[in-house]
């Protein structure tokens, strides 16, 4: 039955990630209302195909019209979403009916399941609130805990016991928490800025609008979290020098970022004391947020090209998972070494 529980983790990972990358897909494709209700489409548990359906959905939805490809964009997501949920249930039931294993966590996967619920109503919310930016980026960031935490269940199934307690080596493990805070704000402003369709308000590079701060920006109107409901938000409503001050704080936010993975993956991979795994995981740091950096870049450069800018996503996802691998390795005495078989 445990071997089952691990299997199940697996999956879930492999489907929480491709939620998180599907979920940009959406976005970047403008997708998010591609079906105006839930959970199904027009009224439908699949996306209108027959004529008489076209038609039902014109008189149930006369102010939405059916746009087929969007549509089904956001019901591969949700698909996809409920195999997630389903596949978690799996885990928290495997999880309570072989409590007493002492090797089967149960506090965890039950937690996981509470999450992918509350996930489930922040799809739902993303829709019936018409993409509010606040509910879109909660969205964003229940996913990737969902993804983080399956990520650590997995790291946890596979990590030999230690024969004492638990202990935390603070020398890296306080490092490596920091690096998962600021990272979360990233991801979090990242989320911010893709909402409100600011990708692009600075087309340029190095500077933004050909001045290195740029003298335009309306900071104050830029992170207004709440606005009223009622309020569509596809397509964005902020005016062109809010969105600039929403980019521009995202790229000093991934400057910081990138400063700080640096010095964390950097102090991992150079300090003697520290056992393997920390050190190849300080590596996987490195190289993800190396990536990352890259394909930020590249979104700018190339005019946010799709593919670039999804990609862009699942690097931050990458890196989430490398950061969470350096906090698990740092946790345990022996660097939280893994299982072979």
């Amino acid at each position: 039955m445990y071997s089952a529980y691990q299997r199940l983790l697996y999956l879930a990972a492999a489907l929480a990630l491709t939620v998180v990358v599907l979920g940009a897909w959406v976005r970047l494709t403008d997708a998010g209302l591609g079906c105006p209700d839930w959970p199904g489409c027009y009224g439908q548990l699949t996306v209108p195909n027959e004529e008489h359906e076209h038609a039902a959905a014109a008189a149930a939805f006369p102010d939405k019209p059916l746009e087929t490809h969007k549509a089904w964009h956001e019901m591969i997501h949700r698909y996809v979403a409920t195999t997630l949920g389903l596949t978690i249930v799996g885990i928290a039931g495997l999880a309570l009916a072989n409590r007493r294993d002492p090797r089967q966590p149960v506090g965890l996967p039950i937690t996981l399941l509470a999450l992918v619920i509350f996930q489930g109503l922040l799809g739902m919310w993303t829709v019936t609130l018409l993409v509010k930016p606040l509910i879109v980026v909660a969205h964003l960031l229940g996913g990737l805990s969902t993804l983080g935490l399956t990520f650590w269940l997995i790291l946890e199934a596979r990590r030999q016991r230690a024969m004492s307690a638990p202990r935390v080596t603070r020398r890296a493990f306080a490092p490596a928490v920091f690096a998962l805070v600021v990272l979360t704000l990233q991801i979090a402003l990242g989320g911010w800025t893709s909402s409100n369709y600011a990708a692009l308000a600075c087309p340029d590079l190095p500077g933004c609008l050909g001045q290195w701060w740029p003298g335009q920006a309306d900071w104050s109107e830029a992170f207004v979290l709440w606005r009223g409901l009622g309020i569509n938000y596809e397509g964005g409503v902020l005016d062109a020098e809010a969105r600039v001050a929403i980019h521009f704080a995202h790229r000093l936010g991934a400057l910081l970022t990138l400063i700080v993975m640096l010095a964390v993956g950097s102090r991992a991979t150079r300090e003697r004391q520290f056992p393997p795994p920390v050190v190849q995981a300080g590596w996987l740091v490195l190289g993800a947020v190396t990536l990352q950096v890259i394909l930020g870049i590249s979104t700018v450069w190339f005019g946010l090209p799709l593919w670039v800018a999804t990609a862009h996503n699942g690097g931050a996802a990458l890196l989430l998972l490398a950061v969470i691998n350096l906090n698990h390795a740092a946790s345990f005495p022996n660097g939280g070494r893994l299982r072979l078989g």
